[in-house]
């Protein structure tokens, strides 16, 4: 196939935002396709999937709003299926698939599709690129959860490989992933679903491409890419310049006990930025080691939240970010090294330790952290009444940090995906468990002039024998607030809440006396007992005694706040009142 590129022409204003709007349009329409036509509830109820397209030079142009952590990896999984075979070597009716961490992808439950789009002329017009979280690949524990010290352990690894060629299914490659998943009732749907999702990408860039001629379809990509590059340019001049640093941890690797030290230095320099990892830990033996691609999309939307986060989200916002990664660190890791929590546990904290050194740069805008987590749990289950056995997930969310403005947002998910939680009705419809409770934690929010979110607790019990891999964080210490703001509400995982042999099985024990590995490989639970986690709150925004007094009394009115803490840290009375 031809790649001729046609040469620069100007393109007026009115079809640069019509062309803008319909790149973002076909990311859409692929992100609705494959909600609609999966079989996984983690893709059509939990939203855990992006789609994207690419320029011919494989620069993103337009995406959807689903998984931020997935988008700016995605580039390193199309430019990896491309270096396999060639641009030369893809036809139009080729689809190549990968997941391998170490070869453009991040952990091996998220599977990323390729497919190359050419104009009527057989000239690259662009590439669609669609990647979904699939709920099982095998490995030592349900979901690839085992929390173990190699990266064969989380599951079945896929070098860029063609799924589809010529349009037709590569069944050896189907027949192996089914071969290799606890749940192979949904890998056929999945399949057919991606594919469909990147037929629907290839539908509306044909549709341009009769409407305003494929030279000015490419033009209008290279167009756009310019202006939000321009526009985050000039975001960034509006930070002093100067070197700001910060420092963060995970609790935990699954191995061992030890805290796992992020460090970083931004240093803004006119209209460019370089973030620097310098005197981060090295790799560490356990599953939360993040592959380059998984660091670099982490750092992306990090940022993007206060470099123009209206302007549109593609890869020129990338051109002024340099980002430096130490070798080896778990910022960088090298094979073996496993990689299951680098889109939850460690993004996460990539994104706080960012927003924290952006604190001293930019006081009077930054947004505290959130709870930093993603509190991404994966049950293997077994149906009392018909021995049917299922694998299902949960993403249940916590508090965001306080803002400039207001209170943070409460239970809301994490910047690192706009993910769903399993709803309550479709976990009890499809598996045998029963939701004994969801609310809110009072007091879980980090006090502040603008206190931080809420967190969740929610309780599961579980119908028939079950295997629990959980992973959390920020269950040592709370979500660090800003600007004299308080720390936010621990995490903690719970068996058999409320009962009397409850059991807290990660974060604190009641007495804060042992703490509790908070990342935990198939945990057995016998029928009839319950799991319940406490997610995490976000960091307060300024100092509490500067918080208004009519906020805190209502937030006790609400059950937000205790009277106790109005009392303490806020020096309301309620009671008396």
């Amino acid at each position: 196939m031809s790649q001729k590129t046609n040469q620069k022409q100007n393109i007026d204003t009115v079809t640069f935002e019509v062309l803008r709007s319909a790149y973002e349009h076909t990311a859409d329409r692929m992100s609705t396709v494959l909600q609609r036509t999966s079989f996984s509830p983690i893709i059509y109820d939990m939203v855990d999937f992006s789609n994207a397209i690419f320029t011919p030079d494989v620069n993103l142009v337009g995406q959807t709003a689903n998984c931020p952590v997935h988008l700016a990896a995605m580039h390193f999984s199309a430019e990896a299926s491309l270096d396999e075979f060639g641009k030369d070597e893809l036809d139009a009716d080729d689809i190549v698939l990968l997941n391998d961490p170490y070869n453009g992808g991040t952990h091996i439950n998220d599977v990323t599709w390729t497919q190359p789009i050419y104009d009527e002329s057989d000239e690259l017009l662009g590439f669609g690129v669609s990647r979904g979280h699939w709920t099982d690949l095998g490995g030592g524990g349900p979901g690839g959860q085992s929390w173990g010290t190699h990266l064969a352990e989380e599951g079945l690894r896929i070098p860029p490989t063609k799924i589809v060629e010529d349009g037709e299914i590569n069944e050896a490659l189907l027949g192996v992933l089914k071969s290799n998943t606890r749940v192979p009732q949904y890998i056929e749907g999945d399949v057919q679903a991606h594919r469909a999702a990147l037929t629907a990408a290839k539908d509306e860039l044909h549709r341009l491409e009769r409407k305003y001629g494929a030279g000015t379809v490419r033009q209008g990509m290279h167009d756009v890419l310019d202006y939000t590059e321009e526009r985050t340019r000039e975001a960034i001049r509006k930070i002093p310049d100067g070197e700001y640093s910060a420092q963060d941890y995970g609790d935990c690797d699954g191995i061992t006990k030890d805290s796992i030290y992020l460090d970083v230095t931004l240093i803004v320099d006119g209209d460019e930025i370089t973030v620097d990892f310098e005197g981060t830990d090295d790799a560490v033996p356990g599953s939360v080691n993040s592959p380059k691609a998984n660091t670099y999309s982490a750092v992306y939307y990090a940022l993007k939240f206060f470099t123009d986060p209206e302007a549109p989200a593609n890869a020129g916002m990338y051109r002024p970010i340099d980002i430096e990664l130490p070798e080896g660190s778990w910022v960088n890791p090298n094979w073996p090294r496993p990689v299951i929590g680098c889109t939850t546990f460690a993004a996460s904290k990539i994104c706080a330790v960012i927003w924290q050194a952006l604190a001293d740069a930019i006081p009077d805008k930054i947004v505290a952290p959130t709870y930093s987590e993603c509190n991404w749990f994966t049950v293997q289950q077994e149906d009392p009444e018909t021995d049917a056995g299922y694998v299902w997930s949960d993403l249940p969310p916590g508090g965001w940090g306080g803002t400039p403005t207001g209170d943070g947002m409460e239970t809301t998910a994490d910047p690192l995906g706009n993910c769903m939680d399993l709803p309550v009705e479709r976990a009890e419809l499809l598996f045998p468990v029963t939701v004994e409770e969801r609310e809110f934690i009072t007091d879980s929010g980090g006090d502040g002039k603008h206190r931080g979110g809420l967190g969740l607790r929610e309780t599961f019990r579980f119908h028939g024998y079950a295997e629990l891999s959980v992973e959390t964080s920020r269950t040592k210490e709370g979500s660090p607030g800003v600007n004299d703001g308080h720390s936010g509400g621990l995490g903690r995982l719970i068996k058999n809440h409320g009962m009397d042999d409850e059991e807290v099985i990660g974060g604190w024990k009641k007495d804060g006396d042992e703490w509790e590995m908070c990342l935990i490989g198939s945990e057995p639970f016998q029928p009839g007992e319950s799991f319940t986690i406490e997610t995490q709150g976000g960091g307060g925004w300024g100092d509490p005694t500067n918080r208004d007094l009519d906020a805190v009394r209502e937030d006790v009115r609400n059950g937000m706040v205790s009277p106790e803490t109005a009392a303490d840290v806020y020096d309301v009375d309620v009671e008396s009142e």
